[in-house]
């Protein structure tokens, strides 16, 4: 057999490896999704959850908040990809009764109430993160939290109003809050995934979320990532840069890696 057979065939011999490794992989996993029912102040809540049915020991949750158009296949599909991980993960429900928005202004209509009254918003979220945390899959000292758009805000108020998780991830979320100069020492850290050339989320916007961190003393960081519009993480966004809201494969790839990474020092640090 000549060096370049021989090549060859250990290249393909160590292909055929990856792919049955990465079937076994596969194989393993059981994963189970579905719709959890709760409420919050006499509203019902229809969250979703998913986990791998294969892991017998306790692990870290993994709460999800959707963005402004409601619980509906994105948020799910992430919830999803956090329970192949190896993650409990919960996709909140923060409007209820199923709603779900299929244009910008149902959209706006739906996410207004919680944007105008941020104690609605903590108590929706709050009651999200309770069902996580009383799964008894979960370790509830190792849950974090994430949030796409309007839910990056509502994790972020979780993290303002003080709430016992080791870390919470923005994703393109809105950064104000109304009392900045209030805020207290969150319990959990912060990771911020923004998009520098977000319209949404204006510079002045970012300043003043950068002094109020300062300010309270909190554990974060700020990841800007170049070209990014709003909502960057979603292919369901589109492509067009130009509309404001546009897919970015790079950023969604890079803020994805660097989650995992903060997850990797925070759910640590929780045990």
């Amino acid at each position: 057999m000549t060096r370049r057979m021989l090549t060859l065939v250990l290249t393909l011999s160590i292909a055929i490896l990856a792919v049955c490794l990465e079937r076994t992989v596969a194989a393993g996993r059981q994963l189970s999704v579905g719709p959890v029912t709760y409420k919050e102040g006499g509203q019902e809540l229809n969250g979703y959850l998913a986990y791998d049915a294969a892991l017998l020991d306790k692990r870290p949750g993994i709460l999800i908040v959707h963005e402004w158009w409601g619980l509906n296949d994105y948020p799910k599909s992430r919830a999803q990809q956090l329970a192949g991980l190896g993650y409990v993960a919960f996709a909140a429900d923060i409007y209820g009764s199923g709603a779900v928005a299929t244009n910008q202004e149902a959209a706006a209509k739906l996410a207004a109430p919680f944007r105008a009254d941020r104690e609605l918003m903590r108590r929706r979220v709050t009651a999200a993160l309770a069902v996580l945390k009383a799964d008894p899959r979960v370790d509830p000292k190792r849950v974090a939290a994430i949030g796409y758009c309007f839910g990056g805000t509502c994790v972020l108020e979780l993290a303002r109003d003080g709430a016992d998780l080791a870390g919470v991830v923005s994703f393109h979320g809105g950064l104000d809050t109304p009392h900045p100069d209030s805020t207290p020492k969150p319990k959990a850290a912060i990771l911020v995934c923004h998009g520098a050339n977000d319209a949404y989320v204006t510079p002045e916007s970012v300043e003043s979320f950068w002094r109020e961190m300062k300010q309270c003393g909190a554990d974060w960081q700020l990841n800007v990532y170049a070209e990014a519009v709003h909502s960057f993480t979603n292919p369901n966004s589109g492509s067009d840069p130009s509309k404001g809201m546009a897919y970015n494969a790079a950023a969604d790839k890079r803020s994805w890696a660097d989650m995992l990474q903060f997850f990797g020092r925070v759910l640590a640090e929780a045990k």
